[in-house]
């Protein structure tokens, strides 16, 4: 396990414990807790657009993984949760061309714009603007 910027241990993060489920699921199917048996890859959500499919390319993550559910985004991510590089996206489930990408770099610093219309610089705050407003 990896630690996230809140100092918590990130308990979804995939693994031997948690394998690649690529079975196909439509947005409802998407669970709003972190899934502790399976990970959902982008490629396995029916509605998924291909800013989601390529959310990791260019930073040598293939991987973009479902997490939870915030509020009412859809909360993604290409690569680990710290230490690396990687990348958020929280998306509206009514309408996954509404987006908010957060980037996480490997030394731990990061940047994105939120619902709010804010820059962020801490993954926390990101996440806390997510659940401030609601996605339409």
């Amino acid at each position: 396990m990896t630690a996230t910027d809140s100092g918590d241990a990130d308990p979804d993060d995939a693994g031997p414990e948690r394998p690649v489920d690529p079975t196909p699921v439509h947005t409802e199917g998407l669970p709003a807790t972190p899934q502790r048996h399976r990970t959902i890859p982008a490629t396995a959500w029916i509605e998924a657009p291909t800013e989601l499919l390529d959310l990791g390319r260019d930073i040598g993550q293939p991987l973009v993984a479902y997490k939870r559910r915030i509020g009412t985004w859809l909360l993604w991510r290409a690569g680990p949760a710290a230490h690396a590089d990687a990348r958020y996206m929280a998306l509206a489930p009514g309408d996954p061309s509404v987006q908010f990408v957060f980037r996480l770099f490997p030394d731990g610093t990061g940047e994105g714009v939120g619902p709010d219309g804010g820059l962020h610089h801490r993954f926390r705050t990101w996440k806390e603007a997510l659940r401030d407003n609601a996605s339409g």
